[in-house]
């Protein structure tokens, strides 16, 4: 079974690092590999050093650090992990990048290299990987309102469209297995056949599911771990993600697993009709 780091993961980060980051002056920065998925910008330590870290924010699955003249912008990728060290311990095969606060390190673990070290200078939210991304889940613009407008003439099946960026941000495979599940709401049903209360159902889920994996710590089923190093526990919460033929929570029923763009699905079929 294997996840990438998903909107819970990420913000269970956030709020993990916020408070060895927030007020801090960056001293330096370490790049041992530059050769993620997109290129670490040359002379980034040099740009770094001396700002201050002025908030710590996520925008969908991207941490963004505000250093008043430009924006650090990280991602986990497949299987990146940060970590809160101290200076002096050694870095690892797989540590690639270090953001130095004096005796503090913040230390990006990424061991397939799919991550990113980024540097936007202009307003962070015109930065070509965030200006086409959808709202957020857990606030007030997404709601069943904005969820029905969006999947009118959406012909694709719920699933692969609820995990559509450009729609809503952060829903991954197993918060959208979790959320039609809540929502009772079967995965292959046409986005457009989906009415007003169904989508208002559904938004309520997708937030009711992503804040109970904030508080679960997200969801570790491969390389994820908290910026502690403690592992996340909503994997133990599923209602169906990954309990292909085991009983149904609700109904005793066995859960189905079926395939819908290259991703597992999990549902139940007398549940969600």
């Amino acid at each position: 079974m294997h996840a990438m780091p998903e909107l819970p993961e990420v913000e269970v980060t956030r709020r993990g690092i916020e408070p060895h980051l927030a007020g801090r002056v960056i001293t330096g920065a370490v790049v041992r590999n530059a050769g993620l998925r997109w290129p670490v910008p040359r002379g980034l330590a040099k740009t770094l050093r001396g700002l201050r870290i002025e908030a710590v924010k996520r925008r969908a699955k991207y941490l963004l650090l505000d250093c008043g003249t430009g924006h650090l912008i990280l991602h986990l990728g497949m299987s990146g992990s940060l970590r809160i060290t101290g200076a002096k311990e050694q870095p690892s095969r797989h540590d690639h990048f270090d953001l130095e606060l004096g005796d503090t390190v913040l230390r990006l673990r990424d061991p397939r290299r799919f991550g990113a070290v980024l540097w936007e200078r202009g307003p962070v939210e015109r930065h070509r990987l965030l200006r086409d991304l959808g709202p957020e889940p857990l606030e007030k613009q997404f709601g069943g309102a904005q969820l029905f407008a969006a999947t009118r003439g959406r012909a694709a099946a719920i699933k692969p469209v609820l995990m559509d960026s450009h729609l809503v941000v952060g829903v991954g495979n197993i918060y959208a297995s979790e959320s039609l599940f809540l929502a009772r709401i079967n995965p292959k049903t046409a986005a457009r056949r989906l009415g007003r209360g169904r989508c208002d159902r559904l938004a309520e889920a997708v937030r009711s599911v992503l804040n109970q994996a904030i508080r679960a710590g997200g969801s570790s089923l491969r390389d994820y771990v908290q910026s502690d190093g403690s592992f996340g526990c909503f994997q133990v919460e599923c209602a169906v993600y990954g309990r292909a033929g085991e009983p149904c929570r609700s109904c005793g029923g066995p859960i189905r697993q079926i395939a819908q763009g290259q991703r597992s699905t999990y549902y139940c079929p007398h549940c969600q009709r």
